[in-house]
This record gives structure tokens, sequence and C-alpha cells, in this order.
């Protein structure tokens, strides 16, 4: 991967990861359109983490108060009711679906998921049903009316996140408001939730940058840095919008992309596997010398 790539791809990564948009599902869309290797998995994980510091430093009286609380908590029973204690339990709990998912499901997110038609498909049908949520669902709830059973059910939504295309905050946020939470309540939540998921995915995917991966450690670095810079800009302009706007651009952006790819793919323009992984390239060019 080239260093533009892997700017293109950080900026990509920045601008969408925090919008219900899906980010991994644009950085396989830019790259089949751009005539680039899909950035894989790995790239996806790591260049993830810059997002996520960007959501530490930007909720970081959050993530004090519910880190130091928490921990207090253990030895001091009087703080166990604190919504900062319970909220790291809460955490703790939606944090355990997408983390069973990813370890059983790694195989198929690397490539299956990674269809083109799959991707576009996601985007139309989880678009549709973040704007039938939005536009239906009673949202009056705040994060006090949190409890371990709701943020379980966070948890398994943001688990679809796995498959390109879904969006992980649209997902957690779609399953908020279906519980009747309110759009920034769900957003906060969403954002918080993802802090330990993606960060371990990050990490444990870290060992997969370079050998046979398409982005190298210094390509990755420059994305992961870009990737922060931008997210940042990115989360503190989308929680003033959610506050007095409901997601419904968001919805229509979705289903007109999702059906501008299946277009592409049915003429023939692009094809499922456009861009395609690195390591299939690397084995069709194989076989190819092989041959001759």
């Amino acid at each position: 991967m080239s260093i533009i790539e892997a700017i293109v791809l950080g900026l990509v990564q920045g601008l969408t990861e925090f919008l219900p948009i899906s980010s991994s599902g644009h950085l396989r869309i830019v790259a089949a359109f751009s005539g680039w290797h899909d950035p894989g998995a790995a790239f996806t994980a790591v260049s993830q983490i810059g997002t996520e510091l960007a959501v530490l430093i930007y909720f970081r009286k959050d993530v004090w108060n519910i880190l130091s609380t928490w921990f207090r908590s253990l030895v001091n029973k009087e703080l166990r009711r604190h919504i900062d204690a319970r909220m790291g339990w809460y955490v703790i709990i939606g944090s355990i679906p997408i983390g069973v998912a990813g370890l059983l499901f790694e195989e198929q997110i690397s490539a299956p998921f990674r269809d083109l038609r799959l991707t576009a498909l996601t985007l139309i049908v989880f678009g549709v049903l973040l704007g039938a949520v939005d536009r239906f669902a009673r949202k009056h709830r705040e994060l006090t009316d949190l409890n371990a059973q709701r943020g379980l059910v966070f948890g398994l939504f943001q688990m679809l996140a796995l498959i390109p295309g879904v969006s992980r905050s649209g997902a957690t946020v779609t399953g908020g408001m279906l519980m009747g939470f309110k759009r920034e309540a769900a957003a906060r939540y969403a954002f918080l939730l993802a802090m330990p998921a993606v960060f371990a995915s990050g990490l444990y995917k870290l060992k997969d940058i370079g050998g046979n991966e398409y982005a190298g450690p210094l390509a990755t670095i420059v994305g992961t840095v870009v990737a922060f810079a931008v997210g940042y800009a990115v989360i503190a302009w989308f929680m003033r919008f959610i506050s007095t706007n409901s997601f419904m651009p968001f919805v229509y952006y979705r289903i007109a992309l999702g059906v501008l790819i299946l277009a592409l793919v049915s003429f023939g323009v692009l094809t499922p596997e456009s861009g395609a992984s690195f390591e299939g390239a690397e084995a069709a060019a194989a076989t190819a010398a092989a041959t001759h």
C-alpha cells in the first residue's frame, strides 16, 4: 500500500467511523472504485485505533469517571449503585457479544463478508431499519435508564458491525432507539461501548500487519494518524448534529450508495471481488508465474 492510499483510506476511516454509514464498508468501496486492493480486515481494525483514540479524548471526562468509580466500587460497596460504576459493568457486558463473534467468525470477516454485493445490501437494509426506528420508536430514555439487560442488547446490535456495510455506530444506535433511548444517549453509549472492542481488535490484528497483508507497517501508521485527526473533528460535529436532527440524511445516503454499488456490479463495471484481497492477488500472480 502506498502512502497516498494510506492517507486517503485514513481520511475515509476518520470521516465515516462515527457516522451511521459504515467505515469498513466505505474502505472496501473506495478501494474497489480506485482500483486498489482491499485494504483488508487488519488495516481496518488497526486504523480504527486512531478513531477510538479520538473518542477517548473527546469523552475523556466520562471515561475517567467510569474507570475511577468502577475500580473504587470493587472495594467500596456504597459506590456500586453509582451510575458510573454501573456503566463500567454495562460496557463490559455489552462488549462480550462482539468479542466472541469476532473470534468465531474471523475467517468469514476476512473473506466472504467482504463481497461488494453483501456490503451494498447491508447498507440498504440497515439504512432502512435505521430510518424506520428513528421515525417510529418512542425515544424517551436517558443513560441513567441503562441496565445490564439493555447493555447486553446494545452489545448484540454492535456485534452486527462485523459485517462491512452495517456500521458499528448505526447498528448500536438503532438498537438503543429500539429500546427507547434518545438519539444522543444511544450514540454516547455506542461510542463508549465501542472502545474495548475496537482497541482489542486493533491490537489483536497488529500481528497481521506486514507479511501477507497489503498494508505495511508505515502505511498503517499513516492511515491511523490521519483517521485520528479527522475522526476527532467528525465526532464533535456528529454529537451536535443529532441533538437537533434525525438520521434521515444518512439513511438516504446509505440507500443511494447501496443501489449504486449493486447497479455497477450488475452492469459489470465492478465485480463482487473488485479490489481483491492482497493475499488473493498474490496467489493469482504466483499461479500465473508458475505456468510460464
